[in-house]
This record gives C-alpha cells, structure tokens and sequence, in this order.
C-alpha cells in the first residue's frame, strides 16, 4: 500500500448511538457497512486493501454478532498485520439513559425481543465488556444529543487535513461521577461556591453574573493562567504522540456554578491560543 489505511470499527450498547457515528463516518469520508457478517470481514480487508482509492473504512458491529466478539482480537491482529491502522470505536451510554431511549422509541432490545429492556441492557454489557476494555477510543452518550454526537465523531475521525488536536472542555458535577471520556479532571471545588449566594443560586454558571462572580476573585484567575500554562506546554506533546482529541473535564460539587464558569473560561482562553475547542456542560441542568 502507498498510503496508509485507516480501519475503524465501530460497537458499543444499543441505544447508544452507534448507528448516528456511522452516518457521520460516512459523511467524514469513510466507506461504511454496517451490521456485516463476520465470515466476510477478512475477505473485505483483503480487498480494501488491494483498493488504492480507497482509505478510510468503517465496519458497525454490535453484540448480536456474538462471532466478532469472539474473532475480534484475531480479526484486529491480521488486520494490522496487512498495515492497515486499525482502531476499535466504543459507544456507550448509562443505563438511564439507554433506557429512557429505547422507552422513547418503543423498540425491543434486540437482545431481549420477549423481555424487558433490562435484561437485555445487562447481557449486552456482559457480552461486550472485552471489547470495551479493549477501546482505542469511547464515547459516552449518556448527556449527548444526537447532533452534539455527530460533531464529535466528525471532530475525531474526520478530515486528516487538520491535524491540530481537538479540544473538549466539559464541566461536570462529582456528585454525578468522573466523566469516563475526560483525559484530563480538574477539580475546582476549592473555588467560593456561588450556591451560597441568594441571589445567584438559581442561576447557572453561564449566566453573567455568576460567572464574574466565581472568575473575579483571585482563586479562580490564578487557577485559569496556570492551567492554561500547563496546557499550552502539554498540548503539543500530546499532538507529538499522535493523540488527534483530548477532553479536559472540570468538575464542582453539582456541576452547575463553579466548574461550568471555569469551563467557559477555559474555553475561551483556549480559542484564544488558536486551539479548535468545544465546551460541554454535563451536569448544568441536573437537579434544577
């Protein structure tokens, strides 16, 4: 092969959006198929391989597929072996949340057609906790619409023009848990808490003036230079090593004052810098 090959397979729970990163693969540039049939997998890299034109494939597999999820160590090794750059896509979302989607829709969990959601939710993730150990990459849904979707995959595996890292600032409540995509957690819990405050507890850390409130004093400003310090330093060595996407997760107690002020700043500072950056507030209507 001239150029190097990108395969990306692409699994995960059902309700968890796997068919939305595949339209999106496909909008990126990628040769899609979804659903194939493990016995034709290593007949389709033998000749994705022999195909010049093309350079990017997406392979959609979930747990029904029982074979690939017993074939998929072997399948990825003699991939690699032909040089192609393989890499394994893991969807996954909470169990509230895929409940809630499947609730929304009124399907049947494809594995449990004669029971509940439940079930199937739980034996999916018993099926599929090899290969979600075994991710290259994972995408948690669970707070993610449909098009904030599609943006992040087109924002990982898209276009190899750029090759600038792409950035996710995300604020998060730790009464919720760590964000499992964050690379890196910071934790802004030392800040003054605006809850304490009448008048700005009801509002959320995007609004004006609580967000003057937690950036004005001197905790906060600090904090914000030297994160920006340590990333401006940490950022090329992750772009050196390959890394095409970090997320930097800033976390408070609720995740709707402190750590969603701190992540707009951080954001901003870092469009500043010339990064690509997006800002995700998790948790900032929890509870409200």
């Amino acid at each position: 092969m001239s150029q190097s090959q990108q395969i990306l397979f692409v699994t995960g729970v059902s309700g968890s959006g796997k068919g939305t990163a595949v339209r999106a693969l496909e909008d990126a540039g990628y040769f899609c198929i979804d659903n194939l049939p493990v016995p034709v997998v290593p007949r389709l890299l033998e000749l994705f391989g022999q195909a010049s034109g093309m350079r990017r494939l997406a392979i959609g597999v979930d747990a029904r597929e029982r074979s690939f999820l017993a074939q998929a160590p072997s399948i990825v090794a003699d991939a690699r072996a032909l040089g192609h750059d393989v890499k394994l896509l893991f969807l996954d979302a909470s169990d509230e949340a895929v409940l809630r989607r499947f609730s929304e829709t009124r399907r049947r969990h494809p594995l449990a057609p004669d029971g509940s959601v439940q079930d199937g939710v739980r034996v999916e993730r018993e099926l599929l906790s090899d290969l979600r150990a075994a991710a290259d990459e994972l995408i948690d849904t669970s707070h993610t619409t449909v098009h904030e979707l599609k943006a992040l995959v087109l924002e990982r595996f898209g276009s190899e023009e750029a090759q600038r890292l792409g950035l996710s600032v995300m604020s998060f409540g730790y009464r919720y848990g760590l964000p499992p995509q964050a690379d890196l957690v910071l934790d802004v819990r030392f800040l003054p808490n605006p809850y304490f405050v009448p008048e700005l507890r009801d509002h959320p850390g995007t609004a004006e003036p609580v967000s003057r409130w937690v950036l004005e004093r001197a905790p906060a400003g600090e904090f914000l230079a030297r994160i920006r310090s340590l990333l401006g330093h940490l950022l090329p060595q992750y772009r050196a090593e390959g890394k095409a996407y970090l997320t930097v997760a800033l976390g408070c107690t609720g995740g709707r004052h402190r750590s969603v002020a701190m992540a707009e700043a951080l954001g901003a500072a870092l469009v500043d810098d010339g990064h690509r950056c997006r800002v995700v507030h998790r948790d900032v209507d929890r509870g409200h």
